[in-house]
């Protein structure tokens, strides 16, 4: 059997597909993987590294302006797609796959396209509540659309052909129990706060963590709070919470971290997580069952990190605030609103739990034998 996994852009399109892809080099020492991804993109480290082949094709994204750089970037694009399409079809040829999977990004259009314009079974996964432009395109030929979302199934013609399958994370989210990951942090019984604004972090929203250390101290630091500042904000956080009063020598309850390297045990250990609507975030929060506070980005194409919140937030499982006006009081506000009410965390936790697909990357690998059986 032979499979390409075609992502890019974000980890979060690349994971799942290595998820997926390590799954069935388990189940089928025998299966043929290739990858097929951007040039420059994240995907050229993160494939190699898990020791996966991989074809590289020129895309960009379309730019939705009318600006004189924005068209002359939409025609390069345009330039570019044919090009992409003659390697898909190249690859294709020579690879001959039983089946094309695509989980994201613009790079993994033109081998969706062209794998469904010659006959080869194809399956698009959509991480977002919404589905974005890629698959907008790719939706009427392909084979199968999986979903992260009940209630995304409104949102395709063909609902027939579009099946739920979540999205697959890490075990280490599903399986740490609080007790063993406050062991393994050192932690008692006390409270624990996380926060975190993804791996390049937020100016504003760091800027606004900044006076919400402040008014922890304040309050005596009523809990810990580990808060990741993202490889931007760390140039400049530790000097701005300095300004606003805060010692993080005299306070060691409140720690400002890079990056946070071991999500799982500090995600089963706490009582509450800050943090964005990415498709792979909201997915880790349901599978550890992490109580939750979500501010989306405003900053992403389709508003998508709000429409993925709201629909945690119809299920009772988060609560979301908007960034455009919200301030550190009000932040801090429902924050000390949550840590204090045990009973709105237990119920969260348990609709948390219920929305989690547990087998994700089970439901898309047999998806792929299913659609790889019919070359046979």
């Amino acid at each position: 059997m032979n499979v390409v996994f075609t992502c890019g852009g974000t980890a979060g399109h690349i994971n799942p597909a290595l998820a997926v892809a390590n799954l069935l080099r388990e189940r089928k020492p025998d299966a043929k993987i290739l990858f097929v991804g951007a040039e420059g993109g994240m995907e050229t480290k993160l494939v190699p590294r898990e020791g996966y082949e991989l074809e590289t094709v020129k895309v960009a994204p379309y730019l939705r302006k009318l600006t004189p750089k924005a068209i002359k970037h939409n025609l390069t694009t345009l330039f570019d797609l044919r090009a992409a399409r003659k390697k898909a079809d190249r690859i294709i040829r020579e690879f001959r796959p039983d089946v094309i999977v695509g989980t994201g990004g613009y790079a993994s259009y033109p081998m969706l396209r062209q794998g469904a314009k010659r006959g080869v079974p194809t399956a698009v996964h959509e991480a977002n509540a919404m589905p974005g432009l890629t698959t907008r395109m790719v939706a009427d030929s392909a084979s199968r659309i999986m979903v992260c979302f009940e209630e995304s199934k409104n949102y395709y013609k063909n609902p027939e052909r579009v099946e739920v399958v979540g999205m697959p994370v890490r075990k280490e989210f599903l399986y740490t129990t609080r007790a063993e990951a406050r062991k393994k942090l050192g932690l008692g019984d006390e409270p624990l706060l996380v926060s975190a604004w993804g791996s390049l972090g937020a100016r504003e929203m760091n800027k606004r963590m900044a006076d919400f250390l402040a008014l922890e101290v304040r309050d005596g630091c009523p809990w810990r709070h580990v808060h990741a500042t993202g490889s931007y904000g760390w140039r400049w956080m530790p000097d701005l919470v300095k300004e606003k009063g805060v010692d993080l020598t005299a306070h060691p309850e409140l720690e400002l971290r890079e990056y946070i390297h071991n999500m799982p045990d500090l995600m089963a250990a706490a009582d509450l997580i800050l943090t964005r609507a990415g498709a792979s975030s909201l997915n880790e929060l349901e599978a550890s069952g992490t109580p939750c506070i979500i501010i989306p980005s405003p900053n992403v194409t389709d508003n998508h990190q709000e429409k993925n919140a709201r629909v945690l937030e119809r299920s009772g499982a988060a609560r979301v605030l908007l960034e455009p006006g919200l301030s550190a009081e009000a932040l801090y506000d429902a924050a000390k609103e949550l840590m204090n009410d045990a009973e709105a965390r237990r119920t969260m936790q348990e609709n948390l739990r219920k929305m989690a697909v547990v087998d994700s990357a089970e439901r898309i690998y047999n998806t792929i034998l299913e659609l790889a059986a019919r070359n046979h």
